[in-house]
């Protein structure tokens, strides 16, 4: 394996397990605060990432 493709693969399991991470956070404080699982995050992260890609790809 090329050690180029080791490393891409490296940083891109750190951003995903990154992501997961601020997502299990997330869920962790509202539970903490309102003692309810507010499901609403994937909406926010969903309009996160389709802003993303409209100012990406315009």
């Amino acid at each position: 394996m090329d050690g180029a493709i080791f490393l891409q693969q490296v940083v891109n399991g750190m951003s995903l397990g990154g992501m997961y991470a601020l997502i299990a956070i997330g869920y962790t404080m509202v539970y903490g605060v309102l003692r309810l699982i507010n499901f609403a995050h994937a909406d926010v992260m969903m309009v996160g990432a389709f802003t993303t890609l409209f100012l990406f790809s315009s």
